[in-house]
């Protein structure tokens, strides 16, 4: 009976703050503490039903400083983490299919898969999941159009200083600039500077998203051409690059997916970084993945171990 309210007290504290802290505050070593997390979070994962898991959304995040990542499969309808693991390579396709495999589940049962236009994802998707559709993350595509307005700023300015430091001003939705920078944006926009140019690319590439659906494919190769013939390099490679994923682009028309919820879960994934801090492994990490951003119940995990 100690040992259970021990462990109880021990993952009601993990709960609420750094492993080590926890350890410290029951002069426990954290690696007992770890045991006992991952005994408690891999049993509530383990009775989570994929079954019925049809359509999941994709997105890495950083583990820790420097380029190391963990790769999430989220569940888009019940808005839950189904799955993370340790990279973001194709094999984290492989290895999904493998857990749902393990689940009982089939990768013939993915219908829609959303993610960015990572060439490892699409490669694993149309390997391992090759009958899902794939829809390219709606704000994904828009970071890359944003990424590419700026790139004429940036070379642009060199003969216009008047662009320097304005370059959250073209990024920006125009409801969110601040007084000072919408009249800064009302002068050069519709001016004959490149940037201003690119910018009105980067509204007419906005638009699409509310072109009713009959229309959208047409819409998007009238987009496509004006790019192309723009005299703006980083806009007419931008426009290659959409031309290539044209299919996943327009998908969004059918399937409406977006990984707008992953901006939550990684908030969470934060969150989680924080309560792990001083984690030995990316294990540790991701089972307070699981712990954190699907909200697992307290009153489940503190239940007896199976004897």
């Amino acid at each position: 009976m100690w040992t259970l309210l021990f462990e109880a007290w021990a993952m009601r504290l993990m709960a609420e703050m750094p492993v080590n802290a926890a350890a410290r505050e029951l002069r426990e070593q954290d690696t007992r503490m770890w045991r006992i997390f991952h005994h408690y979070v891999d049993k509530a994962m383990a009775e989570l039903d994929l079954s019925k898991t049809k359509r999941i959304a994709i997105d890495e995040t950083s583990s820790r400083r420097g380029h190391r990542y963990i790769t999430l499969f989220v569940d888009v309808d019940r808005k839950t983490v189904l799955f993370a693991t340790e990279g973001k390579g194709m094999d984290t396709l492989d290895r999904f299919k493998s857990h749902l495999t393990a689940k009982g589940a089939a990768a013939q049962q993915i219908e829609e898969v959303c993610c960015d236009m990572s060439a490892a994802f699409i490669r694993g998707i149309e390997a391992y999941f090759p009958d899902a559709e794939i829809t390219f993350d709606k704000f994904h595509v828009m970071k890359l159009v944003g990424e590419a307005v700026d790139e004429v700023r940036i070379h642009e300015q060199k003969q216009t200083p008047e662009l320097k430091r304005t370059k959250y001003i073209w990024l920006k939705n125009e409801a969110n600039l601040k007084a000072d920078q919408m009249e800064t944006l009302l002068r050069l926009k519709d001016s004959n500077l490149q940037t201003g140019r690119a910018y009105r690319l980067k509204l007419a590439f906005q638009d699409l998203w509310t072109t009713p659906h009959i229309l959208a494919d047409v819409y998007l190769r009238e987009w496509i051409g004006w790019a192309t013939r723009s005299q703006l390099t980083p806009m007419i490679s931008l426009a290659k690059t959409i031309k290539r994923h044209e299919e996943g682009v327009l998908r969004w028309f059918h399937s409406r997916m977006t990984n707008g919820l992953l901006e939550g879960i990684n908030g969470l994934v934060q969150a989680a970084k924080r309560r792990a801090r001083g984690y030995r492994n990316v294990e540790n990490l991701i089972a307070m993945v699981y712990m954190t951003a699907n909200k697992l119940r307290l009153s489940r995990l503190e239940a007896r171990r199976a004897q």
